[in-house]
């Protein structure tokens, strides 16, 4: 049984880099940072530019390896080190230009070459973020260790951060980045770290990189004596993967006739459980005139004596690439390729991936913060020691002079900073207004100049405020005085020469006290009775809408409260207003209704030879009401082709009407269930798709402020006349989140089957709740079923059935049989993959829908030109793999 052993994650030794194939590409994606090297230089073998380290990292040290282990096979980029001697955590800064929500390929890399002459290994942290990513080992000085993950940030920035653990000091060789395509390698949760990457038959002494890999991944050999080597100077078509043609040229296939699988096994690190996610490469490279017509390949693929994937046939200089949609968990496996008896070939492999899943739990600082701390240190120039990584976690490396608030649910904030005696010059930085949870902020003995912002009486939480001893000038802003006045805040402004506390500032001190003494109770004597003539007004109003209410109906309650708050945006309407004689006009008196709903009924009309709908307030729906002013507020001020159009409103009386523009295919649902008898095809669907989520992430990102729907489902997704689709029903949104706010809790609202979990759970609100029930919606657009199925042939939510049907394998039986397998299937898996990441428990999972926008485009552009997608790719998902791990090995077959 051929075997091979994987013990732990790969060396790179420099003398392995002997070979590498060299092609014109470009760097786009790039960061390659030479740690410690004095000049910026381009690698002779790879052509990959490095540069210096100085734009990364504000400390450590550049320090050279002796000059024994610098020997003349050694990549110039491992001759210099950066060394840490001083503070406990030092983290480099990277700056990717697609920014966050991105797919990056990280790998640090250290060799110690006994740079400090000192002959030992240090053993120290590396950390991604404020997680620990892992520890760094070292047991030789000549050999290079690498350490490689591929991670999505949350933000437009990645720490990658060095840990002195009191077992030598910490110090790195190269750090590179590589930007991957979003829609390859990706995890139900944390990021993957690299096990193993080989490409099968490849020489001994070869590695291959960029060039000849256009993300730079390093493939290494894999090879074994009862394997025998194909390979073929054509080259194959890669797939959504890019396995490098160079690597898919080879493959490895058994020596031995009677010898029907090739066997590979590993065990993990320790023998601990860890979860894992697999990639396996094919292509049949066998040329066509050198195999005779009888001749066939086809292999089953097992793990750990049960089939994973199979039968299928490899196909001709075309990348297929097979791998799970959930990981395998386990401590040992054993992967058999094996020949079906159909096959009159022996199985092949032409390379092989195998990541771990690492988690990465811990939340970084909210956005906002961080944002507001860098600006406010790039705007000093602060060269503070520890004011590296993230500034608030983990909690044990919180940067000098801040305090952070943690509940264990949220990101951390910043609520105390402490600058004084920092050698402040300048004005007092605007940024420090974002910091927008600010408690306690001393800016005390600096050379601080200009005059005291107004907005630092207007952020909320702000308690003491301690501006001593600088130079600022101008008058104290009046906000500001009246809070230290009635001592909301502890304000300290000694010391500031030119500074008056209020106007005007060339008066004498006893004038000024005096006047002062006079304007705090003038303001409080007007703001006493502004605030009684308001109390007034309201008991005026309340008693007269009492009044009018008495023996009336719900709808006349609710209107005259509607009509009391004057509503701004339909007040810019004026001229879209309808009266209620011209409503029974335009709908021939209500004689034919096209939907009902909580709000009331939708009437079909007719209005300057367009069609219209009417939707008309209930008489008894206090909740319509509520819906109506909502709807209303929001078509008024937003207009986006995806969103249904408000053509006008009546407000007379009791009676309250919506007027829209006329969608004449109907609901969504409705065309996706077995009473349409005109089946959406395949391209239809994704376009319908394309329209709707195109609408919800305008109302996420082009709305000012944004706004959250909170009722998406497939009946609020409407057609007209040429398949065209529009969110409708807006009566449950609302603007969301305040400036600086990454979440809001309110009730839960919305429709059964298209909640999302964890708001239902805990009020929770946030963008990634639309995303949720929009990603229920593309499950009904696959699979044809209902979010909960109402009969017995549909029983359950259908994200528990498409999972049911995954884990058994099951694949061709998730897409809707009505649509008679009629098209691309990777355009079906890829959206497939797409729905059950919107529906992902872990919200920080689910993508934005901005991302959602691309992904589906690009389904639609695989479905629009199959021929292409034949002739290029084959990639197929796979189920959750269910493991037998008390087995030794396959059985016969």
């Amino acid at each position: 049984m051929a075997k091979l052993y994987f013990l732990f994650a790969i060396l790179l030794h420099g003398a392995l880099l002997l070979v590498v194939h060299v092609h014109g590409q470009d760097q786009q994606g790039f960061i390659s940072v030479d740690c410690g090297a004095s000049e910026d230089h381009t690698d002779n073998i790879t052509g990959i530019k490095y540069t210096t380290d100085d734009n990364y990292i504000d400390s450590g040290v550049s320090k050279t390896i002796l000059r024994e282990f610098n020997t003349r096979f050694l990549d110039k980029k491992y001759s210099n080190v950066r060394s840490f001697p001083e503070e406990t955590r030092n983290c480099y800064t990277l700056r990717p230009t697609a920014g966050k929500n991105h797919s990056y390929l990280i790998r640090a890399s250290f060799m110690y070459g006994n740079y400090d002459d000192k002959s030992q290994f240090p053993e120290f942290d590396l950390y991604l973020g404020v997680n620990k990513w892992n520890t760094v080992k070292l047991m030789d000085a000549s050999n290079i260790t690498t350490f490689e993950i591929i991670h999505v940030p949350q933000s437009d920035y990645i720490h990658v951060c060095l840990v002195n653990t009191g077992s030598g000091v910490p110090f790195i060789s190269v750090l590179e980045l590589r930007q991957l395509n979003n829609n390859s390698y990706i995890t139900q949760t944390g990021s993957l770290e690299l096990f193993a990457r080989s490409d099968c038959g490849l020489s001994p002494n070869e590695i291959v990189r960029y060039q000849d890999d256009t993300l730079d991944r390093i493939w290494s050999p894999l090879n074994f004596e009862a394997w025998d080597v194909i390979n073929t100077s054509s080259s194959v078509v890669p797939n959504n993967f890019l396995p490098p043609p160079t690597v898919m040229s080879t493959a490895i296939t058994p020596n031995n006739v009677d010898n029907t699988g090739v066997g590979i096994s590993w065990r993990s690190e320790g023998n601990v459980s860890k979860d894992f996610y697999l990639y396996l490469h094919f292509a049949e490279i066998v040329e066509f005139d050198e195999l005779q017509d009888n001749q066939t390949r086809e292999v089953n693929i097992f793990i750990n004596n049960e089939l994973w994937y199979g039968p299928f046939s490899p196909n001709y200089l075309r990348a297929i690439t097979i791998y799970s949609i959930t990981p395998a968990t386990g401590s040992y496996f054993e992967i058999w390729i094996n020949r079906t008896t159909n096959s009159t070939l022996l199985p092949i492999l032409n390379a092989i991936e195998i990541y771990t899943v690492k988690q990465l739990p811990n939340p970084q600082t909210d956005q906002n913060d961080v944002d507001a701390i860098m600006n406010i240190k790039s705007f000093y120039g602060l060269k503070l020691k520890n004011w590296q990584g993230d500034p608030c976690a983990p909690d044990t490396y919180v940067w000098n002079g801040l305090n952070c608030s943690y509940d264990g649910f949220s990101p951390p904030r910043i609520v105390s900073l402490n600058l004084s005696s920092s050698g402040l010059t300048a004005k007092i930085a605007p940024y420090i207004s974002n910091l927008t949870m600010i408690q306690t902020l001393d800016l005390s003995n600096n050379n601080l100049t200009g005059t005291v912002p107004d907005y630092l009486s207007q952020l909320p939480f702000l308690k003491t405020l301690n501006l001593q001893g600088n130079n600022l000038s101008g008058t104290l802003p009046v906000g500001l005085y009246e809070k230290s006045k009635n001592q909301s805040i502890l304000l300290s402004v000694e010391e500031n020469p030119n500074l008056c506390l209020t106007d005007p500032c060339q008066e004498k001190k006893q004038k000024k006290k005096n006047n002062d003494d006079f304007v705090v109770p003038v303001v409080a004597s007007v703001g006493g009775f502004m605030g009684l003539l308001l109390a007034a007004l309201a008991i005026y109003w309340g008693l007269k809408r009492k009044k009018q209410a008495a023996g009336g109906t719900t709808a006349t309650k609710v209107n005259a409260e509607f009509s009391d708050k004057k509503d701004e945006e339909l007040e810019m309407v004026k001229k879209q207003q309808f009266t209620y004689s011209e409503i029974l006009s335009v709908t021939n008196n209500f004689d034919r209704a096209v939907g009902k709903g909580g709000f009331g009924t939708v009437y079909y009309g007719h209005l300057n030879e367009n069609e219209v709908a009417i939707k008309m307030l209930s008489h008894s729906s206090a909740q319509g009401f509520k819906e109506f002013h909502a709807e209303a507020k929001l078509l008024t001020r937003v207009h986006h082709r995806n969103l249904t159009t408000l053509v006008g409103y009546c407000m007379e009386g009791p009676n309250m009407g919506l007027i829209y523009e006329y969608m004449s295919n109907g609901d969504l649902a409705w065309h996706l269930s077995d009473r349409n008898p005109h089946t959406l095809n395949w391209e239809e669907r994704l376009k319908v798709a394309i329209d709707a989520a195109q609408g919800l992430e305008y109302l996420h990102n082009g709305c000012k402020p944004p706004m959250i729907h909170r009722d998406v489902k497939s009946t609020n997704i409407l057609l007209n006349e040429k398949l065209q689709a529009k969110l409708a029903d807006f009566g449950l949104s609302r603007a969301f989140p305040a400036e600086g706010d990454s979440h809001a809790f309110t009730a839960v609202v919305g429709t059964p089957g298209y909640l999302d979990p964890e708001y239902y759970v805990s009020n929770r609100l946030t963008e990634k709740s639309d995303v949720f029930s929009f990603g229920v919606v593309l499950l009904e657009i696959i699979t044809g079923r209902q979010a909960i199925g109402k009969n017995s042939d549909q029983n359950g939510h259908v994200v528990e059935w498409v999972n049911s049907i995954l884990s058994k394998g099951d694949i061709q039986n998730v897409a809707d049989p009505r649509l008679q397998q009629e098209y691309d299937k990777n355009s079906v898996w890829k959206l497939l993959e797409l729905a059950m990441a919107c529906t992902s428990i872990n919200l920080t999972k689910r993508p934005t829908m901005s991302q959602v926008v691309t992904e589906i485009k690009q389904c639609l552009a695989m479905e629009m030109d199959k021929s292409f997608n034949n002739d290029v790719s084959e990639i197929i998902e796979l189920p959750e793999i269910i493991l037998n791990t008390e087995q030794e090995g396959p059985k016969s077959r």
